[in-house]
């Protein structure tokens, strides 16, 4: 039986900070040479897609800009339509919520992207929880969670009708409770048909919304028996849309450290942990459970002796991490008692609570693991997010992508020109 390939995004890291800015690499978020080094260094190693996340708001805490991460995020579509004059097989993908567009302008900008790249665009259909955000928006952020996934199948539902257009000439209608709009589109049929769809929602509905409109879906699971679950789980709830399981590929997102040895790689790994989390950070990411101003801490001390308040406005605005943290009560005592366990302070416990690189070895470490957990089906690929941009991908696309070549699971070519081909989706 012949092993499955391996499929790998490269995401330009976003709003957080698992950028590590004091590294002498470091570089720009906005200038767009960054963007190009990125795409360009992902196009060379034959990975399938670039990934542009969204953000509409700069965060805030305790009402000041939350400056210890990326301050400034320039329009994904902009970005992307750049990008595409500058790569010629890479996929282009960029997350575009359904809360606060309109479906004819979306629809229209994904299909001048797939014309302007020669079929390789893709979007990421997301919603937004966050009032905040939406303060931005004349629609505000306020639709309840059980509307917000309706109203982006219906959001979907639309895009595909202005996206198929073209059989009727372009003549479209389309009527809900959301939308009502009708008229000609003004585009020909794109490359790909329509664009590639992206979906990141981990909840049931996220989970039942790829299961029906997606091609691909973005997940945190990137362990072996949590891959498996999720892997499972979704491609467990295609039949009843019709669909087969190759229809959508699992893809989690996934960090790494890189050295020539493991022993260096995982001391690379604890520095790494120790810049991203600083003690500004820490102090930071604590108030971000506890909701409640911490400043007067130490980040070297201990926990507060008080419990976390819950209810009323929250400290962090624009944070969607805030929301998982579902019982905060029960969260700080299990905290309270891991940092009494192991003697540390909020910054050790900080580094040891937050997500750690989901690879970490040489290069022949990391392309086994990489390639042990796709053929167990505990993912499709991964989508790579490098703590140093732009350069932070180089020698992963040096060093572990000719390894993982040399097995015979990833591309040492690409075989068509759309990101439908890289990501082996039937053409529509």
């Amino acid at each position: 039986m012949p092993k499955k390939q391996v499929h790998l995004a490269a995401h330009f890291p976003g709003v957080n900070n698992t950028t590590v800015w004091s590294h002498p690499d470091a570089g720009s978020h906005i200038e767009f040479s960054s963007f190009a080094h990125l795409a360009r260094t992902a196009e060379r190693a034959k990975f399938d897609f670039f990934f542009l996340a969204e953000g509409l708001r700069l965060r805030e805490q305790a009402g000041k800009i939350y400056d210890l991460d990326v301050v400034g995020r320039p329009d994904t579509f902009t970005v992307l339509s750049a990008l595409a004059a500058v790569t010629e097989r890479l996929g282009l993908a960029g997350t575009i919520n359904s809360t606060f567009n309109e479906p004819y302008e979306v629809a229209r900008q994904f299909s001048t992207l797939d014309h302007l790249s020669g079929g390789r665009a893709a979007w990421n259909v997301v919603t937004s929880w966050d009032a905040f955000t939406g303060e931005n928006f004349r629609r505000g952020g306020f639709l309840p969670q059980e509307q917000r996934y309706e109203r982006a199948k219906r959001f979907l539902d639309a895009a595909t009708v202005l996206f198929d257009s073209w059989r009727d000439g372009g003549e479209f209608a389309y009527r809900d409770e959301h939308f009502d709009i009708s008229g000609r589109f003004d585009l020909p049929r794109s490359p790909q048909g329509r664009p590639v769809i992206l979906q990141a929602g981990d909840s049931d509905e996220g989970r039942e919304f790829a299961a029906a409109k997606a091609d691909a879906i973005f997940s945190r699971h990137a362990g072996l028996e949590e891959g498996r679950a999720f892997h499972a789980d979704v491609k467990g709830r295609l039949a009843k849309y019709g669909r087969r399981p190759e229809d959508l590929v699992v893809l989690p997102a996934a960090t790494f450290a890189l050295a020539d040895t493991d022993a260096e790689a995982h001391e690379l790994a604890h520095e790494v942990r120790r810049q991203q989390v600083s003690g500004q950070t820490a102090i930071k990411v604590l108030e971000q459970l506890w909701n409640a101003d911490l400043s007067d801490h130490d980040p070297d001390g201990p926990l507060p002796s008080f419990d976390p308040v819950v209810g009323g406005d929250h400290i962090a605005q624009g944070r969607a991490s805030v929301r998982m943290h579902r019982d905060p009560i029960a969260v700080a005592t299990k905290w309270r008692e891991l940092a009494e366990a192991k003697k540390l302070s909020i910054r050790e416990l900080v580094i040891e609570t937050s997500a750690k690189q989901t690879f970490i070895g040489s290069p022949s470490t990391i392309a086994g693991q990489i390639d042990d957990l796709v053929q167990a089906d505990a993912a499709d690929g991964f989508i790579l997010v490098p703590h140093v941009t732009p350069v932070g991908l180089d020698d992963f696309a040096d060093r572990v992508v000719p390894l993982l070549q040399e097995r015979g699971v990833f591309r040492t070519e690409y075989t068509g020109p759309t990101l439908r081909d890289h990501l082996g989706l039937a053409p529509l």
